[in-house]
C-alpha cells in the first residue's frame, strides 16, 4: 500500500533520476556537433584523396601497378570485419540492429570470416550468434583520440594483411540518415585491387586541366593510399560516433518525457492521498468534538 512516505521517495528519487537525463541528454547534443563537424570535413578530405589518387592513375606515363590480389591453389578465402559498436549504454537499438545487419552481411562472402569490434557491448551480441570475434579496441570518447585508434586498428591490418592470414577487410558501423536517425552501413576496405581501382576512377576530374604527379610515383601513390585507409576508417568512426550521440539523445527525450509522465502520476497520487488523509483528520476532529458535545450536552440535561 502506498503511503505518503514512500511516494515522497519516489517523487525524489524520479526527481534525481530527470537530472542525471537531462546531463546525459545536453551531453550527447554537445558531442553531436564535434562529430558531425569532423564527419563533414572528412568528407571534403576524403575526396581529395579519391581525386589524388584518381590523378595518379589517369597519368599516361604511369601504368597499372597494382596487381589483383591471388589466392593460392588450395588456400581458403579469410575476410575480417572491423565492426565500431558502442562503450555506453542508454543507446536504443544501437548495437542489436548493426550486430544483425553485420550477421546478413557475412552470410553473403565467402570465406573463414572473423571480427574485430570497437566497443565494449557490441562483442558480446556479436559472440551470442556465433561470430569469432578475435580482437576488440577501445572506443574513444573524444573526436582527438580517434588518431590513435585508427593507428592501431592499421597496423593490426597490415601485420594481419602482410602475413596472408586475412586477405579482405569490411568496415561496419551506423551513419546518420535523414528523418530515420541512423542506419547501419559497410565498405570493403581491402584488398585495393583493380575492382576498386575501377570503382574509383570512376571519379571525374573536376576541371578540365590535366593534373599532373610531382615527385617519384610509387612515393606518390604509397603516401594516397595510406591517407585513403586512414581517413576512410576516420570517417566510419566519426560517423559511428555522432549516430551513438543521436540515438542516446533520443533515448533520454524518451526517457525524460516518461520520467515527466511518472512524476505528474506520482504527484496527483500524493497530493489525493494527503488530502483524503487530511480529511480523515479532519473527519475525527468532528467527531470528537460531535462526542464531546454531546456528552457535555447528556451532562446538563441530566437531572
Amino acid at each position: 500500500m502506498r503511503t505518503l512516505e514512500s511516494l515522497k521517495r519516489q517523487i525524489l528519487g524520479a526527481g534525481e533520476l530527470k537530472s542525471i537525463v537531462r546531463t546525459m541528454k545536453a551531453m550527447a547534443a554537445a558531442n553531436i556537433g564535434q562529430y558531425e563537424s569532423a564527419v563533414g570535413s572528412l568528407v571534403d578530405y576524403y575526396t581529395s584523396i579519391s581525386l589524388g589518387i584518381v590523378a595518379y592513375f589517369n597519368d599516361k606515363n604511369i601504368g597499372p601497378i597494382l596487381e589483383i590480389e591471388k589466392l593460392k591453389d588450395n588456400s581458403e578465402n579469410s575476410i575480417c570485419a572491423i565492426v565500431f559498436g558502442s562503450d555506453q549504454g542508454f543507446v536504443g537499438q544501437f548495437n542489436d540492429t548493426l550486430t544483425e545487419f553485420v550477421s546478413k552481411s557475412l552470410l553473403d562472402l565467402p570465406g573463414r570470416k572473423e571480427v574485430w569490434t570497437v566497443g565494449t557491448r557490441i562483442p558480446l551480441l556479436l559472440t551470442d550468434i556465433g561470430l569469432n570475434v578475435t580482437k576488440n579496441f577501445p572506443l574513444p570518447n573524444s573526436i582527438d583520440v580517434v588518431t590513435s585508434l585508427i593507428g592501431s586498428i592499421l597496423i593490426n591490418v597490415e601485420e594481419s594483411h602482410s602475413k596472408g592470414t586475412l586477405h579482405e577487410f569490411y568496415i561496419f558501423h551506423n551513419h546518420a540518415i535523414p528523418k530515420a536517425m541512423y542506419g547501419p552501413k559497410s565498405q570493403r576496405l581491402l584488398p585495393l585491387d583493380e575492382q576498386w581501382r575501377q570503382e574509383l576512377t570512376a571519379i571525374q576530374w573536376p576541371s578540365k586541366k590535366i593534373p599532373q604527379v610531382i615527385g617519384k610515383n610509387k612515393n606518390t601513390l604509397k603516401a594516397l593510399l595510406s591517407e585513403y585507409l586512414f581517413v576512410t576508417l576516420f570517417k566510419a568512426c566519426s560517423e559511428s560516433l555522432a549516430s551513438e550521440n543521436y540515438s542516446r539523445l533520443a533515448a533520454m527525450q524518451r526517457a525524460e518525457k516518461n520520467i515527466e509522465e511518472l512524476l505528474d502520476d506520482v504527484n496527483h497520487t500524493y497530493h489525493r492521498l494527503r488530502q483524503s488523509t487530511i480529511d480523515e483528520e479532519l473527519f475525527d476532529v468532528v467527531s470528537g468534538f460531535e462526542a464531546l458535545k454531546n456528552m457535555g450536552l447528556h451532562k446538563i440535561a441530566k437531572p
